[in-house]
């Protein structure tokens, strides 16, 4: 029998606007992301919300204990609703996640928020490699530009290359619309 849970990653105070590490389309992301948490919630769904904090103080963002580490308002989590903190790129790695999974007998997850070429990628390839069924739904994700050898490559196509990446082998992606309808 299948059994699904909606992961939101990392949807916190510093991507957004006026925070330390601002994301390409965060709003609109996060947007969607909530359009999934309301649907979830209203189907009764089981919900994740990971949240990130470097284990310094001097971390360029996700300080811990800073507003900028705080969940965004627009994500807080419901009474019930765990809450897992992450000191890693992966949500599985050193955290509860995989056992919350695994005592509500998931077995698909469904998978948003931020950054599609950190923490979305190692969540997505975790979770298919303990076997989930993983879907992204890649319009409530975000990235950022990125530097390689001098070259500065757009948040869009960082989060294209990363979506068609995990679409390959270990993720189906799919938009918020179609995701909602289905």
């Amino acid at each position: 029998m299948t059994k699904s849970a909606l992961i939101l990653i990392d949807i916190q105070n510093d991507y957004f606007p006026g925070g330390k590490w601002e994301l390409h389309g965060i709003e609109a992301s996060a947007a969607n992301a909530r359009r999934l948490l309301d649907q979830a919630r209203a189907q009764g769904q089981f919900i994740v919300h990971m949240h990130h904090e470097f284990a310094s103080d001097d971390a360029p963002f996700f300080a811990p204990g800073s507003e900028g580490a705080q969940i965004h308002a627009s994500m807080q989590p419901a009474d019930g609703e765990p809450t897992v903190l992450k000191h890693h790129v992966n949500s599985f790695r050193d955290t509860n996640l995989k056992r919350l999974l695994d005592e509500n007998g998931i077995t698909d997850v469904t998978i948003a928020g931020d950054m599609s070429h950190m923490c979305i990628d190692a969540a997505a390839r975790a979770a298919a490699d303990y076997g989930y069924a993983v879907t992204v739904v890649e319009d409530a994700c975000s990235s950022r530009d990125l530097e390689f050898n001098g070259a500065t490559i757009a948040a869009e196509d960082v989060h294209k290359a990363y979506m068609s990446a995990l679409g390959f082998a270990y993720a189906a992606i799919v938009t918020t619309d179609a995701y909602l309808a289905a």
